[in-house]
């Protein structure tokens, strides 16, 4: 074979030629010191270590959503304005519609049990008892009533102090000294309610009439009534509240006067305060508005208390 000069040998063509049809082959080619199972062991636990990595991943940030939603939850519950948005409170006038009719019924039933007791031993009750009978319903009617309906504290009224629907708010500047309640109370309304009451029932002869059954629903009104300014502090509906009270203080004195007219006239009197006490709640409630200036409803607002029966309850 004849060779031309400047030509490559076959010699020297030859190492080169394998050289590189071995280059692809050792680029592929496992480490001097790993076998095939091991390369594919550190590949699978690399694969498993991400996955567990994203997971991890995962989880934390589902439980960062989870928390960030029970945050702003919590937040809108104890932020939650029942006034922002007021809805009626049917619930509670529901439990103070069941209060009024146990408390009418559970007097009726007393009446009926005084009547049927004089028919049996065919003898009247003396005037002064009839009076102390009435004057205890006057002051106590509350306890055939199952809501809290307390009154105010009359020792802390004496002294100037707050209790429950006394001083416990913003009160008009003319709000009469704590002693004057006790004294009117005691002293004037409930022996004027009782007098009338005992001239109705003597005139009569019954306890259970329609006149005295009107005494009692103004008794039961007030009942609901305190319950509403002074255990729940709803101020707007303790004004509607109050002219009830004295609504049915009217119609009270109206029955008294179908039976007898002085008797009428008296229990009418007991109006003049109870018009004031109305005024001094109605201002109450203008002295005592919410953070923004605007003033509560005149109803009663679902969260702005709770009402619940005291009878049978754990606090009892």
């Amino acid at each position: 074979m004849r060779i031309v000069p400047g030509t490559p040998s076959v010699s020297l063509l030859a190492p080169a030629l394998f050289g590189a049809l071995l280059l692809p082959i050792k680029a592929f080619q496992f480490p001097a010191n790993a076998s095939p199972l091991t390369v594919r062991l550190d590949k699978s636990s690399s694969l498993a270590a991400t996955h567990r990595q994203l997971n991890n991943n995962r989880h934390l940030r589902r439980a960062s959503a989870l928390s960030s939603a029970s945050s702003s939850s919590s937040s809108t519950v104890v932020n939650e304005d029942p006034f922002a948005s007021p809805q009626l409170d049917t619930d509670a006038l529901v439990k103070y519609a069941l209060s009024a009719i146990v408390e009418l019924t559970l007097f009726g039933a007393t009446f009926q049990l005084f009547d049927v007791a004089q028919a049996q031993f065919d003898a009247r009750l003396p005037f002064p008892v009839v009076a102390l009978l009435f004057y205890a319903c006057s002051l106590k009617s509350r306890v055939f009533n199952p809501l809290n309906n307390q009154r105010p504290d009359i020792s802390k009224a004496i002294d100037g102090g707050g209790s429950s629907g006394f001083r416990d708010r913003v009160m008009p500047s003319w709000t009469p000294p704590g002693v004057i309640f006790p004294i009117m109370w005691l002293l004037i309304i409930g022996p004027i309610r009782a007098y009338s009451s005992a001239v109705v029932v003597t005139t009569v002869g019954s306890f259970m009439t329609l006149p005295t059954m009107a005494f009692i629903l103004h008794l039961t009104v007030g009942d609901v009534w305190n319950t509403i300014n002074n255990t729940e502090k709803r101020y707007g509906a303790s004004v509607v509240g109050v002219l009830c009270v004295v609504l049915s203080a009217a119609n009270a004195a109206y029955q008294y006067s179908t039976i007898d007219p002085f008797a009428g006239k008296l229990l009418g009197g007991t109006c003049l305060w109870l018009v004031t006490a109305a005024a001094l709640i109605t201002d109450t409630w203008r002295l005592n508005p919410r953070e923004n200036g605007v003033r509560v409803p005149l109803f009663p607002v679902k969260g702005e208390a709770e009402t619940s029966f005291m009878w049978g309850s754990k606090k009892e």
